[in-house]
């Protein structure tokens, strides 16, 4: 296709976008919103999330958005409660006057990119080394969460693709059974954004991102190209700033003009971070618990 001979990433971009706007089901705009609350990795920290949800509650208005950047579950160990809690908090604020289902934003994270691949697991060329690895990146807590255990999944690898077929097709069924949880999974997004014609164009992504690199082909990016995120001095295109709510490095809040990560460490000891920002790009308030 000719968009791929333009030798620069910011024309590469702006052909893109163009065309996620209209079709691309693995990105959502943001439109032009009056406030953007966005919130950051939650790692299934329950106590956290609700006072975080207690504190934002009163800031929120018509027209604003509110997006979570994705790792709700994982490493803490109530899981399950996280995404109950996401619903509950939904139809708190679609109760809100002129609030519409748009307004909130939920971001596909590491740890929900890993869930998804689990129920793929019998496909894998190395099922049993692919689940060790999950079960080493925050995945184990999630499973005893749910109430299953992870020694009947290492079991299942044993047993060949038929007995890891059965045991996926378990996890998906206790998923279902936790009412609204799957629906959730199937609505994930990889990446948020700001229009073009907005006075502050942002782009929201869960771990990194690839700027030599339009969204359509981040790929995996979005969840394990952290180290490329920390390289990023430019602005990527039409964005102004990159913002994203996971920093596998857990180097705390950091803001610049062109970047910002807002993972306070929720799950590994730190805080649960929810910035919000103004139509002009500025940072209006920064709420941590």
């Amino acid at each position: 296709m000719e968009i791929f001979l333009f030798p620069h990433p910011i024309h590469f971009t702006k052909i893109i976008l163009t065309q996620i706007k209209e079709s691309d089901i693995r990105f959502t705009s943001l439109g032009h919103a009056r406030n953007i609350w966005a919130v950051s990795a939650i790692h299934g920290n329950i106590d956290r999330l609700v006072t975080l949800h207690d504190t934002l509650f009163p800031h929120i208005s018509a027209g604003d958005r509110i997006i979570y950047t994705g790792n709700y579950t994982g490493y803490g160990e109530n899981s399950n409660d996280v995404i109950s809690e996401l619903l509950t908090f939904r139809r708190a604020v679609l109760a809100k006057q002129s609030m519409i289902p748009t307004d909130l934003i939920y971001l596909r994270g590491a740890q929900e990119e890993m869930w998804q691949k689990l129920l793929q697991l019998q496909f894998s060329p190395d099922p049993m080394n692919t689940f060790l690895w999950m079960l080493g990146n925050g995945l184990g807590k999630t499973l005893y969460a749910y109430g299953l255990s992870p020694h009947d999944g290492i079991e299942a690898c044993n047993q060949g693709m038929v007995g890891i077929s059965q045991w996926t097709n378990r996890v998906r069924e206790t998923l279902t059974k936790n009412t609204g949880h799957r629906t959730l999974s199937m609505q994930l997004v990889r990446a948020a954004y700001s229009p073009e014609d907005s006075e502050y164009p942002m782009l929201f992504v869960n771990a990194g991102i690839d700027t030599q690199k339009p969204l359509q082909e981040q790929g995996d990016n979005f969840w394990w190209g952290h180290r490329k995120f920390n390289q990023i001095d430019a602005a990527y295109a039409p964005f102004q700033k990159v913002i994203r709510g996971y920093d596998p490095d857990h180097n705390g809040i950091d803001f610049n003009c062109v970047k910002a990560t807002i993972d306070g460490g929720c799950g590994f000891g730190g805080s649960l971070v929810c910035a919000g920002f103004g139509q002009d790009g500025k940072v209006l308030d920064t709420l941590e618990c």
